[in-house]
């Protein structure tokens, strides 16, 4: 079985970015991120909240699945950027031969 993403499921934009990180005059840090690729088209395969117990109680965490076309550029150091939230991308899963890509994201606190 050939994998494959079907054009038409990619409907959702995205922006994958990178974070620099430089110090103002007071020397305090300042991140900075900037794309590292053009915007582009993913499809979204998942998007759920879940419950967590911790030690100060029940935390929700928003989980979201992209796929995108195959590219070697994106790490689990850049974040992406999809509907006004930051997303940080916890894995990459390689998609058939370098046919696709997806990134497993919680959101960003």
């Amino acid at each position: 079985m050939t994998a494959f993403i079907r054009s038409g499921s990619m409907d959702r934009n995205i922006v994958i970015e990178a974070c620099t990180r430089t110090q103002d005059d007071a020397g305090a840090e300042i991140e900075t991120w900037a794309p590292v690729l053009p915007p582009c088209r993913a499809q979204l395969v998942q998007n759920s909240t879940k419950e967590f117990l911790r030690d100060f109680g029940a935390e929700y965490v928003e989980n979201v699945v992209f796929r995108i076309r195959w590219t070697n550029v994106v790490t689990l150091d850049n974040r992406v950027t999809y509907d006004g939230l930051h997303y940080d991308i916890k894995e990459l899963a390689e998609i058939g031969r370098r046919k696709g890509l997806e990134l497993r994201c919680v959101v960003h606190k």
